[in-house]
Parts: structure tokens; sequence; C-alpha cells
């Protein structure tokens, strides 16, 4: 018989996050609100800092990295669990103490210089790969790098990049051998030239546009090897999309008990809304999409811990995460009605914030190629794991 529980530590490790995410992050939440409505940020980097410190206090510093490095280690299971509780909170809090999974590819010189410093909390990164006319597609690139004597002149934009406009360095690709596609991976400090603005969205995710202008680069920032970026770029891609809909997990949790709170005290002609059986359906059919979900999510995160080729089950949590977190939140807004609606409560805000997991890192589209093309080319199959 398969046991599906926790461990014990999974469990203590999971409880302390969620009295962490109940005692110093659900509180900021409308303050977090107030400024978002006003065009302020919604947290301060150093109040972001402050509560990272106050987790590290307690041991929680660098979920996934290495312990070498100062970090847990913890594995992609306890890394989905995790993310989960954080998602309970609309409050945009991180764990300290991480890095991107390609820096661990940089030399000795720059793990002195960008992994260390960025894992630390000192240097704040950004992944520069998406551009104008190049999202999922990471072959379409056109940015340029040539190279002049012991330098690389870059030259091209990218464009809603995550970070980009907090980011004193950033990881971009640009292609450096037209004539075979081959693309390499560069370490860019901001002073080298590269430049930001802000993208306004509809939700509160704040990307950046990066403009290269003639930003002259040293051949010593290669991270990985020349024309190996591509590959690079798959590691980075790939490295957790479960954790994408791990947090939508949290978020849709609250939500439904939002929406089941709010259906026991509302009435109409003199019932309660709970009482309704459309109420009813929308709650439990929001109830067990949120469990598939979760055991999607953590499918995926248990084949990453085993060292198997977790993609299809990743691109199968994100596709599924994705869309039925928007129909959850969808039917939450429904429930409360005309309230649901109004900025007095945040489910208009979550609205918003989770539309973008159909897009970021990887779009639905995107997502059914990949599980179609991984059966059809028997890749995968329909047995699944177990099969």
């Amino acid at each position: 018989m398969v046991d599906f529980s926790l461990t014990e530590e999974q469990r203590e490790v999971r409880d302390w996050v969620r009295t962490f995410v109940r005692k110093e992050i659900m509180p900021l939440e409308p303050e977090v609100l107030r400024r978002e409505r006003s065009g302020q940020p919604g947290i301060e980097p150093s109040e972001m800092r402050e509560l990272q410190l106050k987790a590290k206090e307690s041991g929680f510093w660098g979920v996934l990295t290495p312990e070498e490095y100062g970090g847990m280690n913890l594995g992609a299971v306890m890394a989905a669990l995790l993310e989960s509780e954080l998602g309970r909170s609309f409050v945009p809090f991180r764990f300290g103490g991480s890095a991107d999974n390609i820096l661990f590819y940089a030399n000795d010189e720059q793990k002195e210089t960008y992994l260390k410093p960025t894992i630390a909390g000192d240097r704040k990164s950004c992944f520069a790969i998406t551009e104008p006319g190049a999202g999922s597609d990471a072959r379409a690139i056109r940015a340029t790098a040539r190279r002049d004597g012991d330098d690389w002149v870059i030259n091209g934009e990218k464009t809603f990049i995550t970070g980009g406009n907090e980011a004193d360095f950033t990881m971009v690709f640009a292609v450096t051998d037209k004539e075979n596609g081959a693309v390499t991976c560069f370490l860019v400090d901001r002073e080298m030239g590269w430049k930001s603005q802000p993208i306004a969205t509809m939700g509160e995710w704040g990307p950046a546009a990066l403009t290269f202008d003639n930003v002259r680069v040293p051949h010593r920032n290669i991270l990985g090897e020349e024309g190996r970026g591509f590959e690079l770029a798959m590691r980075w891609i790939g490295q957790g999309r479960y954790l994408l809909p791990a947090r939508a997990i949290g978020a849709c949790e609250r939500l439904l008990e939002m929406g089941i709170d709010y259906a026991r005290t509302r009435e109409t002609f003199g019932l309660p809304i709970a009482e309704r059986q459309a109420i009813q359906w929308m709650i439990a059919d929001s109830a067990v999409e949120i469990e598939a979900l979760r055991w999607l999510v953590l499918h995926a995160a248990w084949q990453v811990d085993q060292k198997m080729d977790s993609r299809q089950a990743q691109s199968m949590a994100k596709l599924y995460g994705g869309v039925k977190a928007n129909e959850i939140v969808d039917r939450v807004l429904q429930i409360h009605g005309g309230m649901g609606y109004t900025r007095e409560l945040p489910v208009e805000r979550w609205y918003r914030e989770l539309r973008l997991l159909r897009i970021y890192e990887g779009t639905d589209e995107i997502q059914r190629r990949t599980i179609a093309r991984n059966l059809l080319k028997g890749h995968a199959s329909v047995s699944g794991v177990l099969g």
C-alpha cells in the first residue's frame, strides 16, 4: 500500500511557514493594498529584507540552495509545499538566500562576483531572454553580440523581464553566430550601459523593457560556454514550472475559504446563499479542482526529486493550475457579487494576478503543445508514471 502522507519533518516545516504567513505576512495585506491602489510599491525592498531576515533567524534561507552555499536544499516536494503556503497571501514575499539556477554554472570568479552576492541578498539579477518578437520561442532571438577584441558588443531589446527594474545585473541571451543561430548567455552589470523601462500591466507584476545599445561586455562574462546559451535558457525555464501552480494552490484555498465564509452570511430571499445549489456547485467544483491541482504539483515535484524527466508532469501542472486558478477566482468573485468586483476586497486583485499564470513562463498554448508532442512522439504515456 502506498503511503501518501507527509513525513513528520515535512509537516513541521510546512506548519512553521503557515504560522509565519499568518502572523508576519497577512497582517501586511491592508497596507499593501492601500499602497498598490495609490500607485506605490506594495512592499519596499527594506521591508522584504526585514521579513527575509526574520525567517532566516528560524533557519529559513535558500529553500532550494545547496548547503555548501548556506542553503536548506529541501528538495522540490518541500519547496512546492512551502510555495503553496506562501500563496495564501497576495503579499509578494519570497524567502531569501536564493539565486537563479543557471548561476550555479558560473566559473569560480563569476561565482564570487555574481552568485554568492545574489544568495546573500547583496545583488539582484534578472533573466533576459524574451523579446518583442520572441516570447516562448527562444530560437527567435534577435539581440546580437559581436566580438570586438576581448569584449562583446551587445545590441537589442528584451521585454517583460521580471525584476528588470530592480536588477543590478542581468543574464542576457544574444545571438553570437547568425549563420548557425548560436546563442550565448552573458552576465551584464547595469553599469555597463543597459537601460530598463517599467511596463504597466493589469496586475501588480512590474516587468521591464531592457535596451542594449552597443553595450560592451568582457569575454570573461560569458556564462557557461560560448554558443551554448540555449541549453542554459532551457534549464532556467524548466527549473521549476511546478512552483507557479504550487503558489496558486494557496491562493485558491484562501479564495475558496473567503467564498465559503461569504456564502454562509450573505442572505437572499430569507436564506444564506450557501443554501442555493448554484453556489454549492461552485464550491464543490473548486474544492475538487484544488485537490487535483495539489496532486499534479506534488507529482511533478516528486519527479524532480527523483531525478526523473519531469517536463511532461510540470507542463500538466502548469496548464491545469493556470486554467483552474482563473476559474476558481472567477467563481469566488461571482459568489461575492458586486462586492467581489469592488476594491473593498482583495478578490479583484487576485483576479488580475492569477490571470498572469496562463501567460508567464510558458503560455497555455505552449504547455498544450509540449504535452501533445510528448504523447505523439512516444516520450510520455497516457498511463502516467504508474502505467
